[in-house]
């Protein structure tokens, strides 16, 4: 007999649009839908066309409706400013009601674009929860973000107004938002009408006469705007894609498919139940914040702890102990580098032991390769199930998991697991035709995408189609490489460009990663491809030691190339690991891999618009100039 994971999948499968419309009935509709799919233009489907809604109803309104006014709908936690702060659903409702408002009274109205550029405070959350309530379509730019960058968004998204906090917090140091804002205005063509600036306490920013607005005293004197019933086809938010050159690619979310995806994802992946607490380390500029810190778990009814803090230093590597002890969190979602940096600061999860866990119940990591060192890490000392899960920007929710609310599967390290039910992933060569189990490839979707995926690109329909699905027709190529092995279960490699070609041998730098990350000295790695006359390229490692570790750099390298001889064989060619304080990162925590090839390579590079911290790049240049690599940047 089939599994229960198996029947689920096979299920949506058979019957996508008779699945979809099952999970659909969970939520308000103000109109049914004409039909589930529209599938008369590809590549450009259509989920419950014809159908209205509002998510904003859908998150708030719909739960008080049902008297859970009074039940905990946020939780604020910020280390760095001492404050813990809990909103009702209804409180919530009433405050997003009033801001909406006041967005309303300043001419924003539905279909306009609002650009939300804002700590990580409850009223960032209010902000997209007010622009959803009144069917204006918000795009948030990562607080902080560079003018030049922030302008191309201005520009691309033309916002009737910007949302914007006075400042945000790092560890030790205010970080003036409304400057930057300020000086991205001046560089953009489009210039919006007004700005909404909510004033924190640790900078008060100078105000602009006539455009300029005070979030507070305009939320005050508002009137509550009621919920603007929308078309599911309708777009909610435009979320613009990190690392991108000129033109930002905008991913569009549409209102339907989007909050019947996240409900439905909240108690099958996720496996939680209403009003349990759902926390997601992440910021609301991602995609993870926008997904399962605000909406996922706002739909299906579950506390969100939105998270002002880092996994260490604010104050320690128990920092995540003490939020999950606090608010009895049973689910915790966060990418696998918070766990790298904590199993750096506290190798022995000294403590750990000063928590009490006892409500807590599984740890999904995303954004990164779970590297199995890691995730044996979690697993030894939190005694927890540790589920490895994939996706992407695009899609909005995972593809791969181990469905929690479904079937606990067994876990192999290095893998997420098997399919969500919904998607259907294929592995293929660069020819377009499948590749047998264990081989690498290109891991791509057959179309059509599951509700809540991308439909398109912002106003760049040619852009979705080159980016995505002309190399391989009638699929969604996710850009990244990986195999299915015989049982069903996805490994993710690398990204494509990750693939190094090594004297004519296709090798993942993923693989290489996991042979480092065993070493019990290593905190964290990164492999990149590097140019070599001979083989065309060669493997180069970049490694950060764990807290405490006194051997000599020199013996540890030389370990490590042993390593990966031994596990991987000389066809690696990997003979050079190098010591550095620390990897450059995004603010979301991904590597930057690009980056330090091009470093390497002595090639000229654009600085990353998200980079966490600039200067990394000048320690690794620094740290390759004696093996005769690099340049300054």
């Amino acid at each position: 007999m089939a599994s229960r994971y198996q029947q689920v999948y096979d299920a949506a499968k058979a019957d996508p649009e008779g699945f979809w419309a099952a999970a659909a009935e969970d939520l308000h509709w103000t109109k049914r839908w004409d039909r589930v799919l529209d599938a008369s233009n590809p590549p450009f489907y259509r989920w419950f066309p014809g159908a209205e809604t509002n998510t904003c109803y859908n998150a708030l309104d719909r739960h008080v409706a049902a008297g859970h006014g009074d039940r905990t709908a946020l939780i604020y936690d910020s280390p760095v400013t001492g404050t813990v702060r809990s909103f009702t659903t209804r409180a919530l409702r009433d405050r997003v009601a009033k801001l909406a408002g006041a967005l309303q009274a300043h001419g924003v109205k539905k279909g306009d674009r609002v650009i939300i550029y804002m700590a990580m405070t409850p009223e960032a959350a209010m902000a997209m929860l007010a622009c959803a309530r009144i069917g204006a379509i918000h795009s948030v730019v990562f607080g902080g973000f560079a003018p030049r960058e922030l302008a191309t968004r201005i520009d691309d998204a033309k916002p009737v107004m910007i949302i914007a906090s006075s400042c945000g917090l790092e560890p030790g140091r205010v970080v003036e938002y409304k400057p930057l804002l300020d000086q991205a205005i001046e560089i953009a063509a489009h210039k919006p009408a007004h700005c909404l600036v909510f004033q924190r306490p640790m900078y008060q920013a100078p105000m602009q006469p006539g455009r300029d607005l005070d979030f507070d005293a305009e939320t005050e004197k508002a009137a509550p705007a009621d919920c603007v019933p929308v078309a599911a086809t309708d777009p909610l938010y435009i979320l613009y894609t990190s690392g991108t050159t000129g033109v930002p690619k905008g991913v569009v979310r549409h209102n339907g498919g989007h909050m019947v995806a996240l409900n439905w994802s909240m108690k099958n992946v996720y496996g939680v139940e209403p009003g349990e607490v759902f926390w997601a380390a992440s910021d609301v500029g991602w995609v993870v914040g926008h997904s399962y810190i605000v909406y996922a778990p706002l739909i299906y009814g579950c506390t969100t702890v939105l998270y002002e803090g880092k996994p260490v230093g604010t104050p320690d590597a128990g920092a995540y102990w003490r939020v999950i002890q606090q608010h009895k969190v049973a689910a915790l979602f966060t990418a696998p580098t918070a766990f790298r940096a904590i199993k750096k600061e506290d190798p022995k999860a000294a403590l750990l032991k000063q928590y009490d866990l006892t409500h807590f119940r599984t740890l999904f990591l995303a954004g990164e390769r779970a590297d199995p060192d890691t995730v044996h890490w979690a697993e030894d000392n939190l005694k927890k199930p540790v589920i490895d899960h994939w996706w992407q920007t695009e899609t909005g929710w995972p593809i791969v998991s181990n469905c929690m609310g479904i079937e606990h599967l067994p876990v192999k390290h290095g893998s997420p697991t098997r399919v969500v039910p919904g998607y259907d992933v294929q592995v293929i060569d660069d020819e377009g035709q499948p590749v047998k189990a264990g081989d690498i490839g290109n891991i791509v979707i057959r179309l059509p995408l599951p509700p809540g995926c991308l439909p398109t690109l912002w106003n760049n329909d040619d852009g979705f189609r080159k980016s995505y699905l002309s190399r391989f027709p009638g699929y969604y190529n996710t850009g990244d490489a990986g195999f299915i092995d015989e049982d069903g279960y996805l490994f993710i490699m690398s990204r494509t460009d990750d693939i190094i070609n090594v004297a004519g041998h296709r090798l993942s730098t993923g693989g290489m990663e996991e042979v480092l990350a065993a070493h019990p000295d290593v905190a964290e790695c990164a492999v990149v491809g590097v140019a070599d006359q001979l083989k065309g390229q060669v493997p180069l490692g970049f490694v950060v030691l764990k807290a405490g570790v006194t051997r000599p750099e020199e013996q540890i390298t030389r370990e490590l190339v042993q390593l990966v001889r031994e596990k991987i064989g000389p066809v690696a060619a990997f003979k050079q690991a190098v010591v550095v304080k620390r990897l450059p990162k995004t603010r979301s925590g991904k590597i930057l891999r690009g980056t330090m090839q091009k470093i390497a390579d002595a090639q000229d590079y654009r600085m990353p618009a998200t980079i966490d911290d600039p200067a990394i790049l000048g320690e690794i240049s620094e740290a390759l100039q004696p093996l005769g690599y690099a340049r300054q940047p």
